[in-house]
């Protein structure tokens, strides 16, 4: 059993909260953005949060310190678009390897910066692999239903070019999150298996599926239980949701998912829903609050926060959950599901 599955085991694993939140605080302009390596770059490219980890690395190596300071257990690297296909808006699909490698190094630095002062509190860096901004399932033209603006294939290259480069630069784990496709989800799992296979890896898998509204359902259709079983013919370290909502809309769902996963559990929703502005105001103590029924019903294994959540939020989730048991791994009574 591997250091991680052992913490899996033992206690309830926090995770960090929002990057994009935290990165906003800073106020970067398109100067910043841009750094000295790339002022003559043709196009805009503020918004590219994942090119900071090039132009300004001591921001993010900060944004990491203060989620682990907060109680974190895994960090996720600064990789959320950092594909050919998301990267394509910013005509920067050449950097991928780069962005990649630089952020995994980053986050793993501070990582094992932390594991070497407390080793009783080991932490672990999660490559975070998010849905690019294409779908493979859905046509994005309501005139031609049967058009798709990418392939299967398309998003198994780009997600296995991600996947290598997070791999090399030190990560432990590789998350594809905020799953709104299940198709792309698939596209990134089979990626990640052909390289397990290649490099003689075996790589925890955590996969995040993203409940959009109140049907219960992901962007493409599937209720909670439908998408667990779609991607259950991969062996996980966890499967679970994150953002579109908050805690406490997303506690049916992961009732479904105690009831039927074999493997761990996650949950990291936003700090509440979205005011009229897009901004989030509910604060950590309300969070944790509501974080509080996954604990005391047994829901989950891993636990941190999307949209809008902190470092005072992460502190909130860490101190609560540390009274509480994880969730009983256990192999569902079932042999067939469809």
């Amino acid at each position: 059993m591997s250091k991680l599955e052992e913490q899996l085991h033992k206690k309830i694993l926090i995770l960090d909260g929002a990057m994009g939140t935290m990165l906003q605080d800073f106020k970067f302009s398109e100067e910043d953005f841009r750094g000295k390596r790339f002022t003559d770059w043709p196009v805009s490219v503020k918004g590219n949060n994942d090119l900071l980890s090039l132009t300004q690395p001591e921001a993010i190596e900060e944004i990491h310190r203060k989620f682990f300071a907060a109680g974190a257990d895994i960090v996720e690297t600064n990789t959320f678009s950092a594909t050919t296909i998301a990267m394509a808006d910013y005509e920067m699909q050449e950097l991928v390897d780069e962005l990649n490698y630089e952020s995994a190094k980053i986050a793993k630095k501070v990582a094992l910066e932390l594991t070497a002062q407390n080793p009783d509190k080991p932490r672990f860096v999660a490559g975070a692999m998010g849905p690019t901004n294409k779908t493979a399932s859905m046509s994005p033209d309501v005139n031609d239903p049967g058009f798709r603006a990418i392939s299967f294939n398309e998003l198994r290259k780009a997600y296995k070019q991600q996947a290598r480069a997070l791999i090399k630069g030190g990560v432990d784990i590789l998350l594809v999150e905020t799953v709104f496709d299940t198709l792309n989800a698939k596209a990134a799992l089979f990626a990640i298996d052909e390289l397990k296979e290649e490099l003689q890896l075996d790589i925890p898998i955590m996969v995040s599926g993203t409940i959009t509204d109140a049907s219960g359902r992901t962007l493409s259709g599937q209720t909670a239980e439908a998408f667990l079983i779609s991607v259950s013919h991969i062996p996980l370290l966890s499967i679970g949701f994150n953002c579109a909502l908050g805690a406490k809309q997303l506690t049916p769902h992961l009732e479904v998912l105690n009831r039927f996963a074999s493997s761990g559990v996650s949950a990291y929703p936003n700090a509440g829903l979205p005011n009229a502005f897009g901004e989030y105001d509910q604060d950590a103590q309300e969070m944790a609050s509501q974080v509080k029924e996954y604990l005391e019903k047994g829901l989950v294994n891993i636990l941190g926060g999307c949209c809008g959540t902190t470092p005072e939020h992460i502190a909130e989730i860490s101190k609560l959950a540390e009274q509480y048991e994880p969730r009983k791994l256990h192999e569902p009574d079932y042999s067939t599901v469809l």
